[in-house]
């Protein structure tokens, strides 16, 4: 590695605080740009390149397979080292001025459909303890809220109001809302705050949702519950946190719910966020003009 690679990496490292799996991934991305460039130009100086030779590489990556989200996130990390260069006054330009980033088809978010979810829901799949209690109102509350996997594993002890039938979560940009909790709902939670109370230890008392050791939820349990609970009742291949979310919006709209209402309770800034929950709503809606209209009657 160049000394201005070792200089990037170092900024990244103190002034910037990446984290350790983030500072790995750039510096394989600069080693494998450098690689290219050495062996295909001849060329030591990464801070001499031009974009055509950018561009050459671009094509070398979509050749070997790699998908167009891979390729932009090895191109940010060179757009990232050349603005260091840059800001450093070890270039005077950057070669990406006229760089744009490759078009990546939107991926159909598939939700579950309302019996796959009171598949889960209802059947006897919960073991009667602390820790299926809580993994049932996980899975409720996902559904029935709406709330991110980071909104749930970050919900206060303080944010649930029985007594009003809510919970308010801290979303994106630091930016609270208020939640409505159904009557159902507000049962699994007393049940689950009895099992709560019967912990030996809790680590993050303010933490609603913890483990049977006390300690609080990490990302990839809360993955692992959706994906676990729900591969018994769908073939669907994406079974995540995210999913539930997209349930909760899709089945609110199949079933006439208002798109601004939506909006508020799933907590997106702009109404186009909520709009790419539609399309599943727009599939029911010509599901029932094509069953209802005169002119499709004999």
């Amino acid at each position: 590695m160049g000394k201005s690679q070792m200089a990037f990496m170092h900024y990244l490292r103190q002034e910037k605080h990446y984290s350790v799996h983030t500072l790995i991934a750039y510096e394989k991305d600069l080693s494998d740009f450098a690689e290219f460039v050495l062996g295909n130009f001849d060329q030591e100086d990464v801070t001499e390149v031009n974009y055509s030779q950018i561009r050459n590489w671009i094509v070398f990556l979509i050749d070997g397979g790699l998908s167009p989200i891979s390729i932009n996130r090895k191109i940010a990390s060179l757009k990232a080292f050349y603005k260091f260069l840059l800001k450093s006054k070890q270039i005077v330009s950057s070669p990406f001025i006229k760089h744009k980033s490759l078009k990546m088809g939107k991926k159909l978010q598939i939700p579950f459909s309302e019996k796959e979810v009171n598949l889960v829901l209802n059947e006897s799949i919960f073991e009667d303890d602390f820790e299926g209690k809580r993994n049932k109102l996980i899975v409720d509350l996902l559904y029935t809220t709406g709330m991110r996997r980071m909104e749930l594993i970050e919900l206060k002890m303080e944010g649930i109001d029985l007594y009003s039938k809510t919970l308010k979560v801290l979303g994106k940009r630091n930016k609270e809302r208020i939640i409505p909790i159904l009557p159902k709902v507000c049962d699994q939670i007393k049940m689950y705050l009895d099992e709560r109370s019967g912990l030996e230890v809790i680590q993050h008392p303010e933490l609603f949702f913890v483990t049977k050791t006390g300690k609080k939820l990490n990302i990839s349990l809360v993955y692992r519950l959706i994906n676990g609970y729900f591969s018994g009742v769908t073939e669907k291949v994406k079974k995540s946190p995210h999913i539930m979310r997209h349930s909760f919006a899709t089945h609110l709209l199949n079933n006439g719910a208002d798109i601004n209402s939506v909006k508020e309770l799933l907590g997106h800034a702009t109404l186009a966020s909520t709009q790419v929950y539609t399309h599943n709503s727009l599939a029911e809606l010509k599901k029932v003009h094509g069953a209802s209209h005169p002119r499709r009657k004999k």
